[in-house]
C-alpha cells in the first residue's frame, strides 16, 4: 500500500493551462533556451504563496477558485466569502503543499502558512473530531443559510442539499485533514496541534463498525429521508475510497506515533473488504453496503442498489495491497472470482463509448443499469435507472474503465510471491519510520473543476516548464487560469413546473440550479488547484 495519502488522487494544472487566458499564454519554445536560476524560482514561489496566504485565504482557509476581485468564489459549489473548503484541493491540500515548500526551501514562511491552514481546519473541526465538506467561519447559522439556499438547489449535488450537522469521510476531506494535522505535528512536535489530532484519531476509531467498515457520515443520523429513501450515509462506504483513506491515516499514525490502538482497527478494516465481497454468481462489491446483512445498498438517487464495476476493480487492487501489508493469502483468495465477474459483464464494443464496463450491474439479473434524468431542477427533476444505454447523464458516467488485464497480472505475480517477501517492506512491520518528505510532488488526483487531470510528470521539472511558470505569474502574484467551471448565482428555489428545454444530458438545469457546469465563456481567475500544481513543479525544479 502506498504510504503517501495523496497517491490515489492526481492534481494537474499544466503550465499552459495555468495562464492560458487571452494574452497570457507564453509559448514554452520561446523560453526553452533560458534556464531560470534557483533564486528566480524561489522568488516566484514566495510571491505566489504570499498572494494566496495574504489575499486569497480567509482566516487561513481556502476554497477552490476565485474571481480576481473575489466577488465570487467556489469550492465544489459557490461559497460564501466566510467559508472554507475541506474537500481536496482545499485547505488541507494547501497545508500539505506549504509543508512541501518548507522542506524544499527551509523558508519558515511556508511553515507558518501551514500553521494558519491547520488553525483554520481546527476552527471548523466537528466536536466529534471529523470534518464536513466545508466550514463557515461566520458560524453555524451562516452555514445553515448556505445549505438552505445554494446547497439546497444544486440538483445533481445531493450530498449538499441537506445540512446534517455532522462530519463526513466522503471525498477524503476528514482523512486528508487528519493526515495533514499528523504531518504538521510530526514536523516539530508542537503540542498545540495534538488535541485536534487526538480528536481526529478518536473520530476514526469511534466511527468504525465492528465489522471494520466506516459510514459515509458520522455521528450517525436516522431522522432524514432523502428522495423518499432512508438516509444512506450510515451504510458501509467504499465509494471515493473512504476505507482506503482511513487506512492510510491509521497506518501513518502507527508509523509516527506507534499508537497500538490503530492495529486492530487496521486489520478489521481490511477484513471488511472480504466480508463485503458477495458470493457467487456475483462476487463483487457495491459503492456501499448495508451494515446488517452486508449487501450492496443504494445511495444518491443516481446511485442505485447495485454492484459497481469501478468499485470492484478498486477493491481488488486494495486487497492486493493488503497482501503486501500482511502477507496473508486470504486477501488474494477470491480475487480471481471478482476478475472473472468483471469479464462477464464487459459490454459489447458498440455500446462501450470508450469505456468497456457499465458502472452499475443489477443485483440478481446481472444486467447493466444506466442513469437518466428528467425535469429541470431539484424540485421537479428526478433521476432514474433503466437498461437503455443512450441518453445517459453526463455528470455521472454510466460507463467505466477497469484494467482487468493489469489486475490479473499483478494477482498472478503476488500469488507467486511468498508472503514474507511480499510483506517485507510493510509499514505494519518493524519500528517507526518517518513520513514521506513530500506529499504533493507525486501522482495526485484532485480537480478543482478548472485544472486539467493529466498524469503528473515524473522526476525533475524541465527548465522550460519552470521558466514558463515564472514568467506566467502576474504582477499581483497569481497564475491567471481560465475558470472553466462556473455556476448560476442563487436566485431562489426552483419551480415545480419544469422549464422549457432538455436538461437530461447537461451538467446544470434551469436558472435556479446552483450546480457547477462548464462554460463556453470562462473568466480568468485564481485556481487553488493550479497554484498547488505549479508550486509542485517549481519544488521539483529547485530539487527535492
Amino acid at each position: 500500500m502506498p504510504l503517501s495519502p495523496l497517491t490515489r488522487r492526481r492534481l494537474m494544472a499544466s503550465a499552459a493551462a495555468a495562464f492560458a487566458a487571452a494574452g497570457n499564454l507564453i509559448p514554452l519554445r520561446a523560453l526553452a533556451a533560458e534556464v531560470p536560476s534557483r533564486d528566480e524560482a524561489l522568488a516566484a514561489m514566495k510571491r505566489a504563496t504570499t498572494f494566496m496566504v495574504e489575499k486569497a485565504a480567509y482566516n487561513g482557509g481556502y476554497v477552490w477558485s476565485y474571481l480576481p476581485d473575489f466577488s465570487r468564489r467556489w469550492g465544489e459549489m459557490e461559497a460564501f466569502p466566510t467559508m472554507i473548503w475541506v474537500q481536496p484541493p482545499g485547505t488541507a491540500t494547501m497545508g500539505h503543499l506549504f509543508l512541501d515548500a518548507y522542506h524544499a526551501t527551509g523558508d519558515a514562511y511556508y511553515y507558518e502558512a501551514a500553521v494558519k491552514a491547520a488553525k483554520a481546519l481546527i476552527a471548523i473541526q466537528h466536536p466529534a473530531g471529523g470534518w464536513n465538506y466545508i466550514g463557515d467561519m461566520a458560524g453555524e447559522a451562516s452555514l445553515k443559510r448556505w445549505y438552505d439556499t445554494i446547497g439546497k438547489n444544486g440538483w445533481r449535488l445531493e450530498e449538499f442539499q441537506h445540512y446534517y450537522g455532522n462530519a463526513t469521510f466522503d471525498d477524503a476531506g476528514t482523512a486528508e485533514s487528519s493526515q495533514f494535522l499528523l504531518r504538521l505535528y510530526a514536523e516539530k512536535q508542537d503540542a498545540a496541534f495534538k488535541p485536534a489530532l487526538d480528536k481526529a484519531l478518536q473520530f476514526v476509531l469511534d466511527s468504525q463498525y465492528p465489522v471494520g467498515g466506516w459510514p459515509q457520515r458520522f455521528p450517525l443520523k436516522d431522522e432524514f429521508h432523502h428522495h423518499g429513501k432512508a438516509d444512506y450515509t450510515g451504510y458501509i462506504t467504499f465509494n471515493d475510497d473512504v476505507a482506503g483513506e482511513n487506512l492510510k491515516f491509521l497506518i501513518m499514525v502507527w508509523q509516527v506515533l506507534g499508537d497500538t490502538r490503530v492495529l486492530p482497527a487496521i486489520h478489521k478494516a481490511m477484513d471488511c473488504f472480504l466480508a463485503c465481497q458477495q458470493p457467487q454468481p456475483q462476487p463483487a462489491w457495491g459503492l456501499q453496503h448495508r451494515v446488517n446483512d452486508l449487501k450492496p445498498a443504494g445511495a444518491r438517487s443516481y446511485e442505485p442498489e447495485a454492484f459497481a464495476t469501478h468499485t470492484t476493480g478498486g477493491n481488488i487492487a486494495a486487497c492486493m495491497d493488503f497482501y503486501e501489508l500482511t502477507g496473508d493469502p486470504k486477501y488474494l483468495a477470491r480475487l480471481g472470482e471478482a476478475l472473472d465477474w468483471l469479464d462477464s459483464v464487459k459490454l459489447p464494443v458498440e455500446i462501450q463509448k470508450g469505456r468497456p464496463y457499465p458502472t452499475f450491474i443489477e443485483i440478481g439479473t446481472g444486467k447493466p443499469l444506466y442513469i437518466h434524468r428528467t425535469g429541470s431542477n431539484v424540485v421537479n427533476g428526478r433521476y432514474y435507472a433503466d437498461q437503455n444505454p443512450t441518453g445517459t447523464v453526463i455528470h455521472y458516467s454510466s460507463f467505466r474503465s477497469v484494467n482487468v488485464a493489469s489486475l490479473r497480472q499483478r494477482l498472478a505475480t503476488l500469488k507467486a510471491t511468498p508472503p514474507e517477501v511480499a510483506s517485507r517492506n510493510s509499514p505494519l512491520k518493524g519500528g517507526r519510520r518517518a513520513l514521506p518528505k513530500y506529499f504533493t510532488t507525486g501522482d495526485i488526483s484532485v480537480s478543482d473543476l478548472n485544472v486539467n487531470t493529466l498524469k503528473a510528470d515524473s522526476g525533475a521539472a524541465s527548465p522550460a516548464k519552470a521558466a514558463a511558470l515564472i514568467a506566467g505569474l502576474n504582477a499581483e502574484g497569481w497564475w491567471p487560469t481560465e475558470l472553466k467551471a462556473t455556476s448560476n448565482p442563487y436566485i431562489g428555489d426552483g419551480s415545480a413546473t419544469p422549464a422549457p428545454g432538455d436538461f437530461s444530458q447537461t451538467r446544470v438545469g434551469d436558472a435556479t440550479d446552483t450546480s457547477p457546469y462548464i462554460t463556453d465563456m470562462p473568466k480568468v481567475g485564481i485556481s487553488t488547484g493550479g497554484y498547488i500544481e505549479n508550486m509542485s513543479t517549481l519544488i521539483k525544479f529547485i530539487g527535492v
